[in-house]
């Protein structure tokens, strides 16, 4: 017999990836487990005329969802793939061509207790600026249109 390796990927999404959003159904369905509400640090950015925001390093809390997938490797990659082409990241180009980063970073539960790390898509200050970004201290993100 054959066994598939069974692997586990974790993400933290702060936008349109959230549950309700805009490409959860189209980038997440696939092997997702649960969509827990969390936390991390940074700071969070909306570009209105996108439609979409941005995290950037920072040591606000930023709210938003850990998702777990669980899945055969081939998928779990075919997963991260769709995240990367949808986040504009690609680990082959300079971080400057990059619209995000992808880095793992710790995530926390809403009393701020550690969870696990996960994979967040972060944008560089710089890249923030020059598209306008306003910031927004709550740290949340609310449109799921």
């Amino acid at each position: 017999r054959c066994f598939m390796a069974v692997v586990d990927l974790y993400v933290f999404t702060y936008g349109t990836l959230k549950p309700g959003g805009r490409y959860h159904q189209r980038y997440c369905s696939d092997g997702l487990m649960a969509a827990t509400a969390a936390l991390t640090q940074g700071e969070l950015y909306d570009f209105p005329q996108l439609g979409y925001p941005a995290m950037i390093e920072g040591d606000f809390w930023v709210h938003g969802y850990l998702l777990h997938f669980q899945s055969g490797s081939s998928q779990i990659q075919q997963i991260l793939q769709g995240l990367d082409v949808l986040e504009g990241y690609s680990p082959r180009r300079h971080p400057h061509e990059n619209d995000y980063q992808r880095c793992k970073k710790p995530i926390f539960d809403l009393d701020r207790v550690s969870l696990r790390s996960a994979w967040v898509y972060q944008m560089s200050f710089e890249k923030v600026n020059q598209l306008g970004g306003i910031h927004l201290p709550e740290g949340d993100w609310p449109h799921l249109a």
